[in-house]
C-alpha cells in the first residue's frame, strides 16, 4: 500500500495543496496536485503540481528558478487537502510577490507569524546596507565580538527585570535580546529554521 493511497483525490483525480513557508509560517500559495505530481515531488523534494490550464504536471520554479524544497507534506483530517511545508528559493507569485496572498480585503494586513518572517528578511536585507544607515549593518561590520557584547548585555538586562518581576521591561528587554540574538544567527550563516531544529532533536529524546 502506496502513502499516497491516504489521498482522497477529487473526481477529476486532483487534491489541492496549501503551500507554506515552513520557517515564516507565511501561506505562499495554493495549488492543485494529482497522483504523477505527488509520486515526483516525493521522489525529487522539490514541489510538482498539476495546472490545470495547462492540462499538464509543472515543477514549481522550472522556467523562473523559484523551487521549493518540500520539508514535510501534510494531510488533513478528512485527506482531501494536503499541506506543503517549503524552503522556497525565491518568489512564490508569478507577480515576483514573494507570496501570493500579498493583498487584504480586511484586517490588520499581517499577523505575528508574518511579521516575523518579514522581520527576518529586512534583517537580511540589511547585511548589504551602508553601515551608517543601519544598525544592524554596522554590528555585523563590528564583527562577533561586539554581536557577543550586545546579546551578554540584553541577557543581563532580560534576565535582571525577570528577577524583579517587571512585566513591562521585560517585555521590552526580551524584545532587544531576541533582535540582537537573529543578528547573531545572521552572523555565523545560520537561520531561526536550524535553531528550531534543535529544538525538535531535544524535544525528541526528553520530557518537556
Amino acid at each position: 500500500m502506496s502513502i499516497l493511497d491516504q489521498v482522497h483525490f477529487d473526481s477529476t483525480g486532483l487534491v489541492p495543496v496549501v503551500v507554506q513557508d515552513c520557517e515564516s509560517g507565511e501561506v505562499l500559495m495554493v495549488a492543485w496536485a494529482n497522483r504523477e505530481a505527488l509520486e515526483k515531488t516525493e521522489l525529487a523534494g522539490e514541489l510538482t503540481l498539476f495546472s490545470r490550464s495547462r492540462n499538464c504536471l509543472w515543477k514549481k520554479g522550472e522556467t523562473s528558478g523559484n523551487t521549493m524544497h518540500v520539508v514535510e507534506m501534510k494531510i488533513d483530517c478528512d485527506g482531501d487537502t494536503l499541506l506543503a511545508l517549503v524552503e522556497p528559493a525565491g518568489p512564490a507569485c508569478h507577480t515576483g510577490q514573494r507570496t501570493c496572498f500579498y493583498r487584504s480585503l480586511w484586517g490588520e494586513g499581517g499577523t505575528d507569524c508574518t511579521f516575523w518572517g518579514r522581520l527576518w528578511r529586512c534583517l537580511l536585507e540589511r547585511r548589504f546596507a551602508p553601515p551608517e544607515e543601519s544598525y544592524t549593518a554596522r554590528l555585523l561590520q563590528e564583527g562577533a565580538s561586539r554581536i557577543a557584547q550586545k546579546v551578554g548585555e540584553e541577557g543581563v538586562e532580560t534576565a535582571l527585570a525577570v528577577a524583579l518581576k517587571d512585566r513591562e521591561n521585560t517585555r521590552y528587554e526580551a524584545a532587544d535580546l531576541l533582535y540582537h540574538l537573529l543578528v547573531a544567527l545572521i552572523s555565523l550563516d545560520l537561520k531561526p529554521l536550524d535553531v528550531l531544529g534543535e529544538l525538535r532533536r531535544r524535544h525528541r529524546s526528553t520530557t518537556c
